[in-house]
C-alpha cells in the first residue's frame, strides 16, 4: 500500500513538473544536457545533486552524481545499464525507470558525458 502511495506522488510531482512519461522524443542529436533535463532533472536535479523536484517523494532518493566518489565506484557500463534497463537491473530503486527504449545509445552516451561534467 505505501509503496502505490508513494508511485502515485511521484507520478503527480512528474505531472506538475511538467514532465510526463509521453514527453515527444529528444532528437538523436541533441547534446546530453539537453537528453538530462528533459529526462532525468525531475528526480536527480538540475546540477545532479539528487534533489529534483520530484525527489523529495522518492525513497531511496535519487543518485547525486555530484557527490565525490560517485562515478569511481560507478563505470560506464554500470550507468548504461541503469539508464536503459532501470535502478533494479543494477539492484537499486524500482523507481528509477528504464530509458531504454525512449533514448538512442547516442543518447544515452551523451547523457553519461554530461552527468561527469557534473562532478
Amino acid at each position: 500500500m505505501t509503496r502505490v502511495i508513494l508511485l502515485s506522488a511521484v507520478s503527480v510531482v512528474l505531472l506538475a513538473g511538467g514532465l510526463a512519461l509521453s514527453t515527444a522524443p529528444v532528437a538523436a542529436g541533441e547534446d546530453g544536457k539537453t537528453v538530462f533535463t528533459t529526462y532525468c532533472a525531475t528526480c536527480h536535479g538540475d546540477t545532479g545533486k539528487g534533489d529534483g523536484p520530484a525527489s523529495a517523494a522518492l525513497d531511496p532518493k535519487p543518485a547525486a552524481f555530484a557527490s565525490e566518489g560517485f562515478f569511481d565506484e560507478r563505470p560506464d557500463d554500470h550507468l548504461r545499464k541503469v539508464i536503459k534497463e532501470g535502478g533494479p537491473s543494477v539492484g537499486k530503486s524500482p523507481l528509477m525507470a528504464p530509458w531504454g527504449s525512449v533514448l538512442s545509445d547516442a543518447q544515452v552516451e551523451a547523457v553519461i558525458a554530461h552527468i561527469k561534467t557534473l562532478r
